[in-house]
Parts: C-alpha cells; sequence; structure tokens
C-alpha cells in the first residue's frame, strides 16, 4: 500500500508523466464524444435488437470502442487498421525486405513500415464500410440511400476510422500505453455501468448459483492471466573478464529474461479481426443478385456461423499468432549476436548460432505454455455459453481477457516511466 501510495505521488509530481496520462485521458474522453455521433437515418429499436441477438455484430461492437451501437461516425473502429497491421505482418513471411525492414533498420524502418500499414488501411476502411452500409440497409436497419448519400456515409465512417486510427497512434507516442489496445478497452469499460445496472435490475434470486459461478470463473480467468502474462524463464548470462589497464571489467553474472506470453492481447485481437472480416464480406455477398455467388456466400456464412468452426478456428488462430507475433518481435538470432559483440555468454553454451539455438528452442517451449492458455481462455466461454444458453457470456469473457492484459501492459508502461524518472 505504502508502494502503491509512493508511485501515486511520484505521477502527481512528475510535471511530463502527468502531462502523458492527462493527454491519454483526453484522447479517451475525445474518442467517447464521437462514439456518440450517430450517422443518419438509423432505426434505434432495430439496431439493439440486431446487435443484442447477434455474437459477431457483439464483437464487432467492442472493436468499435462501443461506436457500433448507435451508428456512430466511427462505426468500424480501429478494425480496418489491425486488419491491414495484419496483413503487413503476414506480409514479411513471403517478402524478405519488409521482414528486414521491421526487424533490421531499426526505427526509421519501423516508421516505414507502419506508414505502409495505415495505407493499407484506407482501401480496407471503404471496403468494410460499404459491405457493413449494405448489410445495415438490408436488415432495415438504415433507410435506403441513393448515390449521394451512400458516398457521403462512406466517406464519414471511413474517415472516422482513420481518424480514430490517429488518435491510437498520438496514445502511443505522446500519452502512456498503447493507443489502438487503450481504445479497444475504454469502448469495453464505457459500457459496463449500464451492463451492472441491468443485471441489479433483472436480478432473479433462482439464478444465483450461476451468477455466483461467472463471478468465481471470471477471478480465476484473472488470476490466469496475471499469473502467464508475469510468468517468465531467466536465462542465465555471464559477461567475459577483459583486462584494459590495471583494471579488470566484466565477469558479472545476470539473466535474460524470457516471457511466457511475449505477445501479450495481440493475438486475440489478431484473431477476433481475422475471424469478423470474412463473415462481413460474406454477409454482404450474401445479397447480391448473382445466384452462384448467394449460393457459395450462403454455404461460408453457414461454416463461419457454427459454433464449433468458429471456436476451433478461434483457438487455432489465436495459437498460431502467438507464435507468429512472438517470432517477429522477439529474434533468437539477433539476441546471440548483441550478447556477442558484448563479450556475454550463457554458460554451458558456445556463442553464436549454438546460443541462438538454445534461445530458440527455450522460447519455443516458453510459447507453446502461453500459446495454450491464451487459445483455452478465448474458447472458454464459448464452451460456457454451450452448456449455459446465455449469448452475453462469449462476448464478455473475449472483453475479459482484454482488459485485464489492457491494465497489466498500463501498469507496466507507467511503472517505467516512474523509475525512468527515479533514476
Amino acid at each position: 500500500m505504502n508502494n502503491f501510495v509512493h508511485k501515486f505521488k511520484l505521477v502527481l509530481g512528475d510535471k511530463i508523466l502527468r502531462g502523458r496520462i492527462l493527454f491519454t485521458l483526453f484522447m479517451l474522453v475525445l474518442f467517447r464524444f464521437m462514439a456518440t455521433i450517430p450517422i443518419p437515418g438509423i432505426d434505434t429499436f432495430r439496431l439493439e435488437q440486431f446487435i443484442s441477438g447477434n455474437d459477431f455484430f457483439g464483437l464487432l461492437n467492442i472493436f468499435s470502442g462501443g461506436g457500433l451501437s448507435n451508428l456512430s461516425i466511427i462505426m468500424l473502429g480501429v478494425s480496418p487498421y489491425i486488419t491491414g497491421s495484419i496483413i503487413m505482418q503476414l506480409l514479411t513471411v513471403m517478402f524478405p525486405k519488409l521482414k528486414a525492414m521491421y526487424q533490421e533498420e531499426g526505427d526509421a524502418g519501423r516508421r516505414k513500415f507502419a506508414q505502409y500499414s495505415r495505407l493499407l488501411t484506407v482501401p480496407l476502411a471503404l471496403m468494410q464500410g460499404y459491405a457493413f452500409i449494405v448489410l445495415l440497409q438490408n436488415q432495415g436497419i438504415l433507410a435506403k440511400l441513393g448515390t449521394f448519400d451512400l458516398i457521403t456515409n462512406l466517406i464519414v465512417i471511413s474517415v472516422g476510422s482513420l481518424l480514430l486510427m490517429w488518435l491510437g497512434e498520438l496514445i502511443s507516442e505522446f500519452g502512456v500505453g498503447n493507443g489502438v489496445s487503450l481504445i479497444i478497452f475504454a469502448g469495453i469499460v464505457s459500457v459496463l455501468p449500464g451492463a451492472i445496472g441491468n443485471l441489479l435490475f433483472a436480478f432473479d434470486p433462482s439464478q444465483l448459483p450461476t451468477y455466483v459461478g461467472f463471478i468465481a470463473a471470471s477471478l480465476v480467468v484473472i488470476w490466469g492471466v496475471v499469473v502467464i502474462t508475469e510468468a517468465e524463464r531467466p536465462i542465465p548470462v555471464t559477461y567475459a573478464k577483459q583486462v584494459r589497464g590495471n583494471k579488470v571489467y566484466g565477469g558479472v553474472s545476470t539473466y535474460l529474461p524470457l516471457r511466457v506470453n511475449q505477445a501479450g492481447v495481440i493475438p486475440i485481437i489478431f484473431a477476433l479481426s481475422i475471424l469478423l472480416f470474412p463473415q462481413m464480406i460474406v454477409r454482404f455477398l450474401v445479397n447480391v443478385t448473382i445466384a452462384i455467388v448467394q449460393k457459395i456466400s450462403a454455404f461460408l456464412l453457414a461454416v463461419l456461423s457454427n459454433q464449433l468452426f468458429y471456436g476451433i478456428a478461434y483457438f487455432l488462430l489465436v495459437f498460431i499468432f502467438t507464435y507468429f507475433y512472438t517470432a517477429i518481435t522477439f529474434d533468437p538470432d539477433s539476441i546471440s549476436k548483441n550478447l556477442q559483440r558484448s563479450g556475454a555468454f550463457i554458460p554451458g553454451v558456445r556463442p553464436g548460432v549454438s546460443t541462438s539455438a538454445y534461445i530458440a528452442k527455450t522460447l519455443f517451449r516458453l510459447t507453446m505454455v502461453g500459446a495454450l492458455f491464451l487459445g483455452v481462455i478465448a474458447v472458454l466461454p464459448l464452451v460456457v455459453k454451450y452448456f449455459t444458453g446465455i449469448s452475453a457470456v462469449a462476448i464478455g469473457g473475449t472483453s475479459l481477457l482484454i482488459v485485464v492484459s489492457v491494465v497489466i501492459d498500463l501498469i507496466k508502461k507507467v511503472d517505467a516511466q516512474i523509475s525512468a524518472r527515479e533514476y
């Protein structure tokens, strides 16, 4: 408790850190304000019915930061930007130049890589926006639009998505934490007061064991996420002794911390984006006039809407993306070269290729634990939904996982800033 009070005083007393936190809060308030500005011509009652009875749009509402629930100008949320980032990450596997740009060219290469992701967001936002508007018109939620009104609404919601992407990057640069993750987090947290209020008003004493079970499961999930996120495997590292003049340098022993879950919440967000994007396109194609396209789209929609297929695909995508993102962000060869240059070595392991292979093998085993945990936690709400029949659980479980991971990451970022100020 004393440590918390001490850190809180440091945050309030440091002008730069306080400014970063206030800037982050201001950006999140601005984001919530934009989420309340709807596009014209909405049937509010049909919209509420449509979203409440559809898991797909419930999850999409999470990515829009709650902007979808009233068809705001930011209804697409950060989904186009996340999809664009995923495509760029996948392209690094096929194009070595892109991989070199991301991993070897330093900050300049990463800035260029991020710029390509932003440019790719524009056509993705237009594509998703058009599919979404046509889908909502077919459901009777939006009035039939003329060509001019359709283009206007499409530009508005596409620009809204790009504006949200920009706010997220401003938070990452001038605020505290990952901007995109914080926007998703703010959208999830914003609906909590209403959800708690509805739960209290609709409280049924006969369902008390179910409520207690959900609370217990939530606490277990929170505990598990915290434990796996904080868990790490220390690899001992020793610096060789060097004699310079009459002084001896080095000989110090330290360790290289390898986290069990290097990727954090990113695999969950990536997996959901991959699952949501095809569904949106297929739902749009179901209503086209070409018979063969309708049949294929209806078949694909039936497959994607199948809960068993959805659960298996969700688990596999989370598992694969955990390994994929870890491989992109953590390069054993680079770590091995840096250790060798600084005169450091892992006891019992030869420098160079052997060190790289040892780190890669250890990281593979650790990531296996993290990937399995994230996959199980991701599909656990779907299993609970299957046995209880309560659809809100599937969305709530994913939200809980994202919220806990983002809070842990935010606390670490604030601690890092405080530590830098103390030194």
